[in-house]
Protein backbone atom coordinates (compact mmCIF):
# COMPACT_ATOMS: atom_id res chain seq x y z
CA UNK A 1 0.00 0.00 0.00
CA UNK A 2 2.60 2.55 1.16
CA UNK A 3 6.30 1.98 0.50
CA UNK A 4 9.13 4.25 1.60
CA UNK A 5 12.54 3.61 0.04
CA UNK A 6 15.86 5.29 0.88
CA UNK A 7 13.98 8.39 1.97
CA UNK A 8 16.15 11.22 3.24
CA UNK A 9 15.58 14.85 4.14
CA UNK A 10 18.40 17.19 5.00
CA UNK A 11 18.36 20.83 6.08
CA UNK A 12 21.64 22.75 5.86
CA UNK A 13 23.59 19.50 5.80
CA UNK A 14 21.83 18.07 8.85
CA UNK A 15 19.79 14.87 8.47
CA UNK A 16 16.16 15.17 9.63
CA UNK A 17 14.79 11.92 8.15
CA UNK A 18 16.77 8.89 7.00
CA UNK A 19 14.55 5.84 6.44
CA UNK A 20 16.00 3.07 4.28
CA UNK A 21 12.75 1.12 3.91
CA UNK A 22 9.31 1.19 5.46
CA UNK A 23 6.34 -0.79 4.17
CA UNK A 24 2.78 -0.23 5.42
CA UNK A 25 0.28 -2.77 4.03
CA UNK A 26 -3.39 -2.13 3.35
CA UNK A 27 -5.58 -2.20 6.45
CA UNK A 28 -2.79 -1.67 8.96
CA UNK A 29 -3.11 0.68 11.92
CA UNK A 30 0.35 2.22 11.99
CA UNK A 31 1.53 4.34 14.90
CA UNK A 32 4.57 6.61 14.78
CA UNK A 33 6.09 7.76 18.07
CA UNK A 34 9.17 9.69 19.10
CA UNK A 35 10.31 12.69 21.08
CA UNK A 36 10.06 16.24 19.74
CA UNK A 37 12.31 16.73 16.74
CA UNK A 38 12.39 13.02 15.85
CA UNK A 39 11.21 13.73 12.29
CA UNK A 40 7.66 12.35 12.54
CA UNK A 41 5.88 15.29 10.91
CA UNK A 42 8.60 15.64 8.27
CA UNK A 43 8.14 11.98 7.35
CA UNK A 44 4.37 12.42 7.04
CA UNK A 45 4.85 15.55 4.93
CA UNK A 46 7.08 13.68 2.51
CA UNK A 47 4.58 10.81 2.29
CA UNK A 48 1.95 13.42 1.36
CA UNK A 49 4.32 15.20 -1.07
CA UNK A 50 4.05 18.43 0.90
CA UNK A 51 7.84 18.73 1.02
CA UNK A 52 10.37 17.24 -1.37
CA UNK A 53 12.85 14.68 -0.06
CA UNK A 54 16.56 15.18 -0.51
CA UNK A 55 16.60 11.69 -1.99
CA UNK A 56 14.50 8.53 -2.10
CA UNK A 57 10.85 7.96 -2.89
CA UNK A 58 7.40 7.21 -1.51
CA UNK A 59 4.85 5.14 -3.43
CA UNK A 60 1.17 4.64 -2.62
CA UNK A 61 -0.46 1.75 -4.45
CA UNK A 62 2.53 1.75 -6.77
CA UNK A 63 2.23 5.45 -7.62
CA UNK A 64 5.24 7.64 -6.86
CA UNK A 65 3.73 10.55 -4.93
CA UNK A 66 6.05 13.05 -6.64
CA UNK A 67 5.23 11.94 -10.18
CA UNK A 68 1.42 11.79 -10.32
CA UNK A 69 -1.71 12.69 -8.38
CA UNK A 70 -3.64 9.41 -8.63
CA UNK A 71 -2.86 8.50 -5.02
CA UNK A 72 -4.51 11.68 -3.72
CA UNK A 73 -7.96 10.23 -4.38
CA UNK A 74 -7.17 7.44 -1.92
CA UNK A 75 -5.69 9.49 0.93
CA UNK A 76 -7.24 11.76 3.56
CA UNK A 77 -5.06 13.66 6.00
CA UNK A 78 -4.85 16.31 8.67
CA UNK A 79 -1.48 17.47 9.98
CA UNK A 80 -2.11 21.02 11.19
CA UNK A 81 -4.40 24.05 11.02
CA UNK A 82 -2.99 25.12 7.64
CA UNK A 83 -5.12 22.38 6.09
CA UNK A 84 -8.22 24.41 7.02
CA UNK A 85 -9.71 27.62 5.57
CA UNK A 86 -9.91 30.05 8.47
CA UNK A 87 -12.51 32.48 7.07
CA UNK A 88 -15.13 29.77 6.46
CA UNK A 89 -17.47 28.33 9.06
CA UNK A 90 -17.17 24.57 9.65
CA UNK A 91 -20.44 24.09 7.76
CA UNK A 92 -19.08 26.01 4.76
CA UNK A 93 -15.76 24.20 4.89
CA UNK A 94 -17.32 20.73 5.01
CA UNK A 95 -19.69 21.65 2.15
CA UNK A 96 -16.73 22.96 0.14
CA UNK A 97 -14.68 19.79 0.62
CA UNK A 98 -17.77 17.69 0.00
CA UNK A 99 -18.37 19.38 -3.37
CA UNK A 100 -14.77 18.65 -4.38
CA UNK A 101 -15.59 14.97 -3.85
CA UNK A 102 -18.98 15.11 -5.54
CA UNK A 103 -20.98 14.70 -2.34
CA UNK A 104 -24.75 14.97 -2.49
CA UNK A 105 -26.79 16.44 0.35
CA UNK A 106 -27.54 12.88 1.46
CA UNK A 107 -23.81 12.15 1.54
CA UNK A 108 -23.27 15.24 3.70
CA UNK A 109 -26.07 14.16 6.02
CA UNK A 110 -24.39 10.79 6.50
CA UNK A 111 -21.06 12.52 7.10
CA UNK A 112 -22.50 14.77 9.81
CA UNK A 113 -24.18 11.77 11.42
CA UNK A 114 -20.87 9.89 11.66
CA UNK A 115 -19.18 12.76 13.51
CA UNK A 116 -22.15 14.01 15.53
CA UNK A 117 -20.89 12.59 18.82
CA UNK A 118 -17.36 13.92 18.35
CA UNK A 119 -18.63 17.39 17.37
CA UNK A 120 -20.79 17.42 20.52
CA UNK A 121 -23.00 20.23 19.22
CA UNK A 122 -20.06 22.67 19.07
CA UNK A 123 -19.24 22.88 15.33
CA UNK A 124 -22.30 22.65 13.09
CA UNK A 125 -24.84 25.46 12.77
CA UNK A 126 -22.92 27.85 15.03
CA UNK A 127 -22.02 30.48 12.39
CA UNK A 128 -18.54 30.74 13.88
CA UNK A 129 -15.53 30.96 11.60
CA UNK A 130 -12.89 28.24 11.72
CA UNK A 131 -10.27 30.84 12.63
CA UNK A 132 -12.20 31.62 15.82
CA UNK A 133 -12.53 28.02 17.01
CA UNK A 134 -10.74 26.56 20.01
CA UNK A 135 -7.68 24.37 19.39
CA UNK A 136 -9.75 21.29 20.18
CA UNK A 137 -12.53 22.15 17.75
CA UNK A 138 -9.98 23.00 15.05
CA UNK A 139 -8.61 19.50 15.50
CA UNK A 140 -12.08 17.95 15.26
CA UNK A 141 -12.88 19.88 12.07
CA UNK A 142 -9.62 18.88 10.39
CA UNK A 143 -9.87 15.21 11.32
CA UNK A 144 -13.49 14.99 10.19
CA UNK A 145 -12.73 16.64 6.83
CA UNK A 146 -9.98 14.06 6.22
CA UNK A 147 -12.70 11.40 5.96
CA UNK A 148 -14.68 13.15 3.23
CA UNK A 149 -14.38 11.20 -0.02
CA UNK A 150 -14.14 7.84 1.77
CA UNK A 151 -10.34 7.53 1.42
CA UNK A 152 -8.55 4.22 1.83
CA UNK A 153 -5.75 5.82 3.85
CA UNK A 154 -6.01 8.30 6.73
CA UNK A 155 -2.89 10.15 7.95
CA UNK A 156 -3.18 12.12 11.21
CA UNK A 157 -0.46 14.00 13.09
CA UNK A 158 -1.08 14.16 16.88
CA UNK A 159 -4.87 13.66 16.60
CA UNK A 160 -5.41 13.59 20.38
CA UNK A 161 -3.55 16.82 21.10
CA UNK A 162 -5.77 19.64 22.46
CA UNK A 163 -8.79 17.33 22.84
CA UNK A 164 -10.45 16.96 26.22
CA UNK A 165 -10.60 13.43 27.70
CA UNK A 166 -14.16 12.76 26.51
CA UNK A 167 -13.30 13.83 22.95
CA UNK A 168 -10.15 11.71 22.98
CA UNK A 169 -12.14 8.61 23.87
CA UNK A 170 -14.83 9.38 21.30
CA UNK A 171 -12.23 9.93 18.59
CA UNK A 172 -10.42 6.72 19.44
CA UNK A 173 -13.69 4.76 19.31
CA UNK A 174 -14.58 6.36 15.96
CA UNK A 175 -11.20 5.51 14.45
CA UNK A 176 -11.41 1.92 15.68
CA UNK A 177 -14.89 1.55 14.19
CA UNK A 178 -13.82 2.98 10.83
CA UNK A 179 -10.79 0.70 10.70
CA UNK A 180 -12.83 -2.39 11.50
CA UNK A 181 -15.79 -1.64 9.22
CA UNK A 182 -13.91 -0.25 6.21
CA UNK A 183 -10.49 -1.87 6.68
CA UNK A 184 -8.87 1.56 6.46
CA UNK A 185 -5.13 2.08 6.60
CA UNK A 186 -4.23 4.48 9.41
CA UNK A 187 -0.96 6.35 9.92
CA UNK A 188 -1.04 8.16 13.24
CA UNK A 189 1.69 10.00 15.09
CA UNK A 190 1.20 10.63 18.79
CA UNK A 191 2.97 11.46 22.03
CA UNK A 192 0.22 9.59 23.90
CA UNK A 193 1.58 6.06 24.21
CA UNK A 194 -1.61 4.68 25.76
CA UNK A 195 -3.89 5.89 22.99
CA UNK A 196 -1.57 4.97 20.14
CA UNK A 197 -0.94 1.43 21.42
CA UNK A 198 -4.66 0.92 22.02
CA UNK A 199 -5.47 2.06 18.51
CA UNK A 200 -2.55 0.77 16.41
CA UNK A 201 -1.44 -2.82 15.85
CA UNK A 202 2.05 -1.69 14.85
CA UNK A 203 4.23 1.02 16.39
CA UNK A 204 7.44 2.45 14.97
CA UNK A 205 9.82 4.52 17.10
CA UNK A 206 11.56 7.30 15.19
CA UNK A 207 14.66 8.93 16.64
CA UNK A 208 16.76 11.54 14.84
CA UNK A 209 14.88 10.64 11.68
CA UNK A 210 15.70 6.94 11.82
CA UNK A 211 13.57 3.88 12.59
CA UNK A 212 14.84 2.57 15.93
CA UNK A 213 12.21 -0.05 16.71
CA UNK A 214 9.32 -1.64 14.79
CA UNK A 215 6.96 -3.19 17.33
CA UNK A 216 3.96 -5.49 17.25
CA UNK A 217 2.30 -7.65 19.88
CA UNK A 218 0.72 -7.50 23.32
CA UNK A 219 3.73 -6.02 25.13
CA UNK A 220 4.13 -2.98 22.90
CA UNK A 221 3.16 -0.41 25.55
CA UNK A 222 5.59 -1.87 28.08
CA UNK A 223 8.36 -1.90 25.48
CA UNK A 224 7.69 1.74 24.60
CA UNK A 225 7.65 2.83 28.23
CA UNK A 226 10.90 1.00 28.86
CA UNK A 227 12.50 2.60 25.82
CA UNK A 228 11.48 6.16 26.68
CA UNK A 229 12.48 5.78 30.34
CA UNK A 230 16.08 5.07 29.35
Amino acid sequence: MILVKELKKEYKGSSVVNVSELSIPRGESFGLVGNNGAGKTTLFRMILDLIKPTSGEVTINGNNVQLNDEWKKQVGSFLDENFLISYLTPDEYFQFVGKLHGYSQEDMKNFYSKFEELFNGELIGKNKRIGDLSKGNLKKAGIAAAFIGNPEVIILDEPFENLDPTSQIRLKDLLKKEQQERHLTFLISSHDLNHVTDLCNRIVILEKGQVIKDLKGENTLAELEEYFKA
